[in-house]
């Protein structure tokens, strides 16, 4: 059995440097152990991480989908058809709320999308419900190798 920190270990994969200390903060906020917290800039670093992890893989991923690189689009298909990382929850939290970005990442197996809140205070309780609901109610696994 992995060990487990306190809150099961997130991701997020987002190429602003901005918005990363902002889900931080919200995040910390919220109650969530920083120690089980990781930011990439882009969905190559996300998928270099966990290629390299020979053990325990995250039990949820936040995926922006506009980064350099390798974008979140290209990201979660590779994701989801990889059969070590396909059952890991994503969800897409991006500032787009184009109708065709929402239908195309449900059909490539994102488990929900969320578009960034404007607002701090927005952020810090759509974190809240992040932590709520991923990483307190639903049942998730913390994957070994």
């Amino acid at each position: 059995m992995p060990n487990r920190t306190k809150y099961p270990i997130l991701i997020i994969a987002d190429d602003d440097l901005d918005d990363q200390l902002l889900i931080k903060d919200a995040l910390e906020q919220n109650g969530v152990d920083q120690k089980s917290v990781t930011f990439v800039e882009n969905g190559e670093d996300l998928l270099s991480i966990l290629n390299n992890s020979t053990k325990e893989l995250p039990s949820l991923i936040l995926l922006d989908l506009n980064m350099p690189k390798k974008d979140g689009r290209e990201t979660l298909i590779d994701l989801k058809k990889h059969e070590r990382y396909k059952s890991i929850p994503v969800i897409i939290f991006s500032t787009s709320s184009i109708p065709e970005d929402i239908k195309v990442m449900y059909e490539h197996g994102a488990n929900t999308f969320i578009t960034k809140p404007s607002l701090y205070e927005d952020l810090v309780k759509t974190m809240g419900v992040v932590k709520s609901y991923w990483l307190e109610v639903s049942q998730l696994t913390n994957i070994s190798s």
